[in-house]
């Protein structure tokens, strides 16, 4: 094995510019038990347009974006392991929990259980800063070459699962499965999801894999519809069409005059939260998990919103190695759905700036950057 590699990267910085970098790095300056990745295929999230334009607090600009990717195993240094017990080789085709230096030892994990609020906890892509002159530094998925530091937990993929259909999901399917577990949604349940777009089909699936009577859809454009619907969802309602007061009136026809048991936004929308508490019957759940930046605030009555309602409203912040393991096997299991549908381009890193610029324009359902010319 050569001991240098030629990376190329893409790096985003404060300003919101995107610079492509390239580099020859040194493989001697993996740490023991990390993992060098050929990136195969990345994530273009709607997470990465809110970091281009600073709505995210908590990023160390400069990043390199890709929370969420699969690659082919270059280089391993020491013995590294799968939660399975089952050791990490050369040429194993793997994804990764983009989680990483989650502690185990404080109050939040230890105690409250609730380690998504860890305060170490760093996420790949998101939160480590990028140093392109450094192979150590490859910390997110739009880049050649991606370095997985030690203990990050490293998972192979199924050999019935392909790269592509495991990334049509991304990190949405992670996030859709702690939105749905936090819902506790039950065997008969009516469940509404305020959003269209990769979390809110997700969640809307999972929801009806969970045992939901029905299933409704609000959100936009057209097009994003046609691929919900194309996943056997009961009912979409387009927002681009309707005001509040018809989809109030679509919600209570569609749920025979009941509202929804659950309702889970997925929008990202601050008012969608006022307008979702409406779809709720007395005693129902809500979960908010598509407010994953800072888009602004919102009015609510919380007599006739929230107490009178009895309501039980929940937030959904990141996930866990559990909803990512599960994750893979939901995909394994379901690789027949028409996952197809849902990815839109497959960009090279020099077009990055395209690929974004889809997600942000809502053109594309779902975006992904493909750094090697190995087609998965």
């Amino acid at each position: 094995m050569a001991k240098e590699v030629e990376n190329e990267c893409v790096v985003l910085g404060r300003d919101g510019s995107l610079t492509l970098h390239q580099a020859r790095l040194s493989i001697a300056d993996m740490e023991d038990g990390s993992v060098l990745l050929r990136s195969m295929l990345s994530e273009v999230c709607g997470t990465d347009v809110h970091m281009k334009h600073g709505r995210l607090n908590t990023v160390p600009y400069p990043i390199i974006p890709g929370h969420v990717a699969v690659g082919r195993v270059h280089a391993v240094s020491g013995v590294v392991v799968d939660v399975d017990g089952v050791q990490i080789e050369l040429d194993d085709v793997v994804t990764f929990l983009n989680v990483i230096d989650t502690c185990n030892s404080c109050l939040s994990c230890l105690v409250d259980k609730q380690t998504t609020r860890c305060p170490r906890r760093r996420v790949l892509g998101i939160t480590c800063t990028a140093d392109p002159s450094s192979i150590r530094g490859l910390l997110g998925g739009w880049s050649s070459f991606i370095y997985l530091p030690p203990r990050t937990k490293v998972v192979k993929l199924p050999r019935c699962l392909p790269p592509r259909v495991l990334m049509a999901a991304g990190c949405s399917l992670e996030t859709a499965l702690h939105a749905v577990e936090r819902a506790g949604v039950k065997l008969m349940d009516r469940v509404v999801v305020q959003g269209s777009g990769p979390v809110g089909l997700l969640s809307a699936l999972l929801a009806r894999f969970s045992g939901a009577l029905q299933v409704i859809v609000t959100g936009a454009p057209a097009h994003r519809l046609e691929v919900v619907e194309e996943f056997g969802i009961d009912a979409t309602i387009n927002i681009e069409k309707t005001s509040v007061s018809d989809r109030m009136k679509k919600v209570l026809e569609l749920t025979e005059g009941r509202l929804a048991d659950v309702v889970i936004e997925a929008t990202g929308r601050p008012e969608a939260v006022a307008e979702g508490m409406q779809f709720c019957r007395d005693g129902a759940t809500y979960v908010v998990v598509g407010q994953y930046t800072d888009n602004g605030e919102v009015s609510i009555n919380p007599h006739f919103s929230i107490n009178r309602k009895h309501l039980t409203i929940r937030g959904c912040w990141g996930s866990d190695f559990s909803h990512f393991y599960r994750g893979i096997q939901f995909m394994a299991k379901n690789v027949h759905l028409p996952w197809k549908s849902v990815v839109s381009g497959t960009y090279e890193l020099k077009n990055a700036g395209e690929a974004l610029a889809s997600v942000q324009n809502l053109t594309a359902f779902k975006a992904l950057i493909r750094p090697d010319s190995e087609e998965p």
